[in-house]
Order: C-alpha cells, then structure tokens, then sequence
C-alpha cells in the first residue's frame, strides 16, 4: 500500500481505476489507520468497519467489471472512503448530533449532500464527532468525549466540524462533510491545517441536516486541497426540491489548467481592515499578510476596505442563532424524538428529558434564544438583531463592486488548549469573529493553509466571495496552493508517535 498522508483524492480514484490496489485494502488501510489514532484524537463518534468493507467488496466487483468494458460509465468516487459530520443522516448509522438525547438515534433516509456522494460510490467509514448540536468553537461541547488536535493532541481541532477536519488532517479519511453556522467549517481547517469550503447559503441542500440555525445552516467540506474539496463540492451542489431553500441556480465546472499567473493577474483582493484587530496573534497577522503578499507578487491587485458593520456580528449572531436554535430544538421534547426521563406528567417529561439529556450549551443558547423571541422582546432583540444583519449584508454588496474576492484571517489565534476557554464562554464565542460575518450575509467562505506558526500549529487564510462565486474561489486558491507548499505540511511526525 502507499503511504496513504501522501495521497489526494485524485490519485486515490485515478489508483482504483488502474487497479494498483483494491477498495478493499484502502478501505481497510484507513480503518487500520483509525484504529491506531481513534484513541488518541476521537475525531469520530461512530465508525462501521463491516459495513464500509462489505460495500468496498462490492466497488471491487464494479472496478473489475469497469477494466473489462471502459466505456461503461464508472461513479466518479467508486470505492473512496469518506467521512461524514454526525450532524447528517445516513440511512441506518447512528446519528447523534454530538448529544445523549439522540444517542440512539438511526434515520432511515438519506441527507441530500450524503446521498449524492454515496450514488457516486463513496464509502461512508463513519461519523464524525461534533459540538452538540453543532454548538461551539472546539468540539469540546460533544457529549461523546474532546476531539484532540492531530498537530498537538493538547488542543482543540475547532468546531463544530472538529471532527471531520482531525480526521482529514491525521489522514484517517481523504476528505470530509462538515456543516458550518458561524465558521463551523473554516476554523476546523485553519486550526488543522486542511482546506475547507462554507458555501453559498443555498447552494448545498440541508435536507437530511439536523437543524442548529436554520438561515445560517450550510454543509460544507473539508479536505486535503482546493481541488479535493472542489470535486466534493461540485458533486453535493445543486438545487433540490426536497429543501425549500434551495436555490435552483447552475453549479459551473471547475478547471484548473490555467496556471497561476493567469488566475492572480489583475485579480482585485480586498483586505478589510477590521480584520485585523488588537490583541491578533502576531504570528497569524504575519501568515495572513504573507500569503496575501505572495498572490500580490503574482499580479494580483491588493486594496484596504472597510467591512464597518462586522464589529457587531458577534452579538447579532448570538441573538439569531440561538434564537433559531430555540425553535428548532424544542422537538425534542421526550415524547417524539430519542430518549425519555419517565416522569408523572407530560410536563415533568419535558423538562427532565431536556434538563438531563441537553449539555450545558445548548441548555445556555435555548434560554437565550427563548429570552429574545419573548414576547416584549422580540423587537428589542430578535428583530434589531436582523436589521443589523441586513447591514452586515450590504458592506459584503458594496465591498463586491469593487473587489472580486476578499482575503482576511479565519481566527485571531491558532488552535488554543483544551479547556482554555471553558470557564468563558465570551472568549470562546469570539473566536468566531472573523468566520460569523459571511454566514449572517450568506456569502461562500474557503480557507486554505497560510502557514505555520513557531510552535508548528497551523495557520490559515480565509477567501470570501460573491454569492455562488465558489467557482473562482477555487481558482484562487488552487492558484495560491500550486505556489506555495503549505497545504502539504503534515502532523505525522505528532500524530504517531
């Protein structure tokens, strides 16, 4: 078997095709390789090593047929193991959102963004640990245990995708679905070291999502490159009737031929200068301004802007959000959904389902989202809240008419040690900061490795563009990635010993 940290997507696929190894034993290649790290990071809180060899054996039995006949048609990913968030369904695997109030939970249908990898042969290995309910910065919030950072096991991966982007970076998976709220996406792959895209709001169906807030919601992907997670994209993007706001716009093809002299030159980035706050981590400004500085190099045209309104996206998320999560959450209720606190009363189920079985954040965002939708409130809180996320919306428009994309840090610091933050819960809403503006205004977000700072923990920069202009999103970053070799550090040496 080659040594699976070096390989892409693509080789992957082009490998299976081939024939240089089976299904089978990449399948059972990254199992091994969980086994030996699972205890370690936790970056998965259920895994289905019979099953994903059992539908490996049958990806065999399609290559073979496949290598007899070309010119059949072959699934784009038949064979490839994947990953998926705990957050969305597949049809007979545990789905617990990170919570004991769904520990037993198993749909019996299909989210949209897994089922089309899956009819395009993916291999699901398993499911991804979470903050509960997607509800935090660290996937410390899983009520299934901490997943540890693959660079130092000391840290935290992000959240709530931490999971997901442990399992990319210690290679326990090729690539990864992640959701991403309030940068659920983008901070996991800058503390990671991975790539990861937040799309469009509306590009990728949230059928098949378990719901956390429901305007701000997307599922993304993480992975070990731009172009990995492009193919990903292109293959989960698109309308779908089965979702209400899933907009029925063409998903491009992506090519990535041009070289990147071609993609930079005359590109207008905007570097908006509320990104760069006191207190920043030196060594993150430093990466940030050195990766804008090398496509700045290759002909790219660099402009300040101002972004005025973000300033206020951390409150205004933390009163929709939580609002959004107060509504969404009250079906679990004991009655309809996972386990029950048996009780003499209706009532009395309620409340102590919800009292033992919710975790203390979720429990903190249901009450302040309550708190805000009340009546006498609402107003105050709820609605001034929206308002000033229509502003926050409007700097994005303005700012697009005279830039094509914008280049801004994803976090103000690296990875920070487990339990750093856990007695504030201020400090840890606020490393959101940087990544809570594109979901208020809906807008595609893609981070990609910038760096390393002096203790080798990643760094990353985040790319922002026009609404369902992922396409050159790519471009740009592959275009960064095919000049620098950042994306291509790995935590190896960490992670094994």
């Amino acid at each position: 078997m080659p040594d699976l940290s070096q390989l892409t997507l693509k080789q992957i696929t082009g490998a299976l095709r081939k024939g240089d190894y089976s299904s089978r034993e990449l399948a059972q290649a990254y199992l091994d390789r969980i086994e030996l790290l699972e205890p370690q990071l936790n970056a998965f809180i259920s895994i289905e090593p019979e099953n994903v060899l059992e539908q490996a054996d049958k990806a065999d039995h399609q290559l073979a047929a496949w290598r007899k006949n070309a010119a059949t048609n072959l699934q784009p990913l038949l064979g490839v193991p994947i990953a998926i968030k705990d957050v969305l369904c597949v049809s007979g695997l545990r789905c617990t959102a990170g919570s004991r109030i769904l520990e037993n939970f198993k749909p019996v249908y299909d989210a949209t963004a897994a089922a089309r990898l899956i009819a395009a042969g993916a291999l699901v290995l398993g499911k991804t640990n979470t903050d509960e309910f997607a509800m935090g910065s660290s996937t410390e919030n899983s009520a299934y245990g901490v997943t540890r950072n693959p660079w130092d096991p000391n840290r935290v991966p992000g959240g709530s995708s931490g999971g997901s982007a442990a399992a990319v970076a210690a290679n326990m998976a090729p690539v990864a679905l992640g959701t991403d709220t309030g940068g659920s996406v983008r901070l996991p792959a800058s503390y990671c070291g991975v790539t990861g895209i937040k799309p469009t709001y509306g590009r990728v169906s949230r059928y098949g999502l378990i719901a956390f807030g429901s305007s701000l919601d997307v599922v993304g992907v993480l992975g070990q490159d731009v172009e990995d997670v492009s193919w990903i994209f292109n293959l989960i993007a698109g309308h779908d009737p089965l979702d209400s706001t899933s907009v029925d716009t063409p998903v491009p093809q992506f090519s990535f031929k041009q070289p990147p002299e071609t993609i930079l030159n005359s590109l207008r980035i905007g570097v908006p200068q509320e990104y760069f706050i006191s207190g920043m981590q030196l060594e993150v400004e430093a990466r940030v301004k050195e990766a804008i500085n090398i496509m700045q190099d290759h002909g790219a045209l660099i402009e300040t802007i101002s972004l005025p309104h973000t300033e206020y996206s951390v409150p205004v998320y933390y009163l929709i959000a939580p609002a959004e999560a107060s509504a969404n959450l009250a079906r679990y209720d004991g009655i309809r959904y996972g386990p029950r606190v048996d009780a003499d009363s209706i009532q009395a189920i309620n409340s102590q389902t919800r009292g033992e079985k919710f975790g203390p954040e979720v429990k903190r965002r249901i009450m302040l989202g309550t708190y805000a939708l009340s009546a006498g409130y609402y107003d105050a809180y709820y609605g001034q809240a929206q308002k000033v996320r229509t502003l926050i919306k409007n700097d994005f428009e303005r700012a697009f008419e005279k830039v094509d994309i914008i280049a801004a840090p994803v976090a103000p610091s690296t990875a920070f040690k487990i339990g750093e933050h856990s007695d504030d819960p201020l400090s840890m809403y606020l490393e959101d900061i940087f990544t809570i503006p594109a979901n208020l205004a809906g807008i595609p977000g893609l981070t990609i490795p910038a760096g390393l700072d002096q203790s080798r923990l990643p760094v990353g920069i985040q790319l922002m563009g026009a609404p369902f202009n992922e396409d050159l999103l790519f471009k740009v970053g592959n275009a960064f990635q095919a000049i620098t070799q950042h994306h291509l550090e790995k935590p190896i040496e960490k992670t094994t010993r």
